[in-house]
């Protein structure tokens, strides 16, 4: 069943991007018998969803017990580390987060790989999309890394990863963002090692960018087995 208000926006009615049934998200659910959702409220449907969802849970001991989790969703995303393998250096962006700035980051001022939610397409041609409007960098090769949920607690989100060699014949633009969407995106070309040490000193605090840096150090371009030691 559903809880949500006769006239909700997102529910029975459109909401401001012209969906409805939000407020059943969870209810067909049938992958895990120890789990039964018996309702969805819609709490808020603005550009995200947050859902509180009511649901039956079977512990190891076969006793049944009601539990609420509240889940924010905001569709999924992608994301890619773009690289040059001959000069050792990563593109990456520096954006103003507000979330993070209201937690305790001195300025806000991100610095992350470029990223963005698929809306509408697949995560490819999201993240080319992505790519070419905040880096301006039109992506040949692509490689998928893995696939992840980043804050599994209340966020259903779940990021896709990629790699991808740039060379300034492929950065065609400037990047920056769209400037309609409110984006004023720097392009930071930094050294690979560079942005290791700026992990290790906080510089770098973004989650999928320390992931991608990672793993270009350890399983991607500049592992030592790829060929480009230091």
């Amino acid at each position: 069943m559903t809880t949500s208000p006769a006239g909700c926006p997102g529910a029975d009615i459109p909401d401001s991007r012209g969906r409805t049934g939000l407020d059943r998200t969870g209810l067909d659910l049938t992958g895990n018998p120890r789990v039964r959702v018996t309702d969805v409220e819609l709490v808020a449907a603005a550009w995200h969803v947050l859902r509180r969802t009511t649901l039956e849970y079977q512990d190891a001991s076969g006793e049944w017990s009601t539990q609420q989790r509240e889940t924010y969703d905001r569709g999924n995303g992608a994301t890619v580390l773009l690289y040059d393998p001959d000069r050792r250096t990563v593109l990456l962006t520096r954006q103003f987060r507000f979330p993070v700035y209201v937690n305790g980051h001195p300025d806000g001022m991100l610095i992350e790989a470029a990223a963005g939610l698929l809306d509408e397409d697949d995560p490819e041609t999201a993240i080319r999309r992505e790519a070419a409007e905040e880096t301006g960098v039109e992506i040949g090769e692509l490689q998928h890394v893995y696939d992840v949920f980043m804050s599994p607690g209340s966020v259903t989100e779940r990021l896709h990863f990629y790699a991808a060699p740039y060379t300034a014949d492929t950065r065609t633009a400037d990047g920056g963002g769209l400037a309609d969407e409110g984006e004023e995106i720097d392009v930071l070309d930094i050294p690979f090692d560079e942005s290791l040490a700026m992990i290790r000193d906080g510089r770098i605090c973004d989650a999928k960018t320390i992931m991608l840096l990672h793993w270009a150090a350890l399983d991607g371009p500049f592992a030592p087995s790829a060929g480009h030691s230091r």
